[in-house]
């Protein structure tokens, strides 16, 4: 059932157990609505923003999917839309900066997501950082001058960002964010012929978050790559 009917545009590692799993439910109600042509909520802002980007609601549903998995929940609905392939609706109900600013209002006396609200340029761009890196270094790179300049609005940043993480990273572009992210959950031991050389890079990626959350390592339990480099490689791991 559509109640709020909202599909967030930020990273779903800022949302709470509850957003998270609400998103997901609005997300199939939605999808239901497009495909099925029903009538409720069919004018809705949320859903005539969404006509014709079926693929992008694959991805949406996709970057959920990994996330409630990073958390312990497993999903048993995939959306097979696919209209539109790599486009992404141009508008926003809400721009991004404004997106966090609701949460913040709505999480003030509730648990919060697993990464925390941004509230200044460089602890947003830390958050972002690693998936930036899997799919341009030489933006990573950009942005990093930029914000150690302090030549970037916060604003302007959530869009850049939020818009970066649409964009299709390659394997050569995962695996290097991912090897960045492992050395620091890797036994330092492991170096050379260590049993994860052997592994596919979604293996490395899954040891990766299980190693993140059993040494508790804050950096990247706060880093948007944990969960949602996942959404562009196979669902099988091997």
């Amino acid at each position: 059932m559509l109640t709020g009917l909202r599909i967030w545009d930020i990273s779903p590692g800022y949302l709470n157990r509850q957003s998270l799993l609400g998103e997901h439910r609005e997300l199939h109600g939605l999808v239901s609505v497009l495909v099925h042509n029903k009538k409720g909520y069919s004018r809705h802002p949320e859903t005539l923003r969404w006509v014709g980007y079926g693929w992008a609601l694959k991805q949406r549903h996709r970057q959920l999917a990994c996330e409630m998995a990073l958390r312990g929940y497993t999903d048993r609905s995939p959306v097979l839309t696919r209209s539109n392939p790599e486009q992404w609706p141009e508008i926003y109900i809400d721009p991004p900066v404004r997106q966090f600013a609701l949460l913040a209002a709505k999480y003030m006396d509730k648990e919060n997501g697993r990464i925390p609200l941004p509230t200044l340029p460089a602890q947003l761009w830390s958050q972002h950082k690693y998936s930036v890196l899997a799919r341009d270094p030489n933006l990573y790179k950009s942005i990093g001058q930029t914000i150690a300049h302090k030549e970037m609005e916060f604003d302007e940043l959530c869009l850049l960002l939020t818009e970066a993480l649409r964009e299709h990273p390659n394997e050569g572009g995962i695996r290097n964010a991912v090897q960045h992210m492992w050395g620091y959950v890797s036994d330092k031991n492991e170096s050379g012929g260590s049993e994860s050389s052997g592994w596919s890079l979604k293996r490395l990626l899954h040891q990766t978050q299980i190693r993140v959350i059993e040494q508790e390592r804050e950096y990247l339990m706060h880093s948007t790559a944990l969960s949602e480099l996942m959404v562009w490689l196979p669902k099988r791991i091997s």
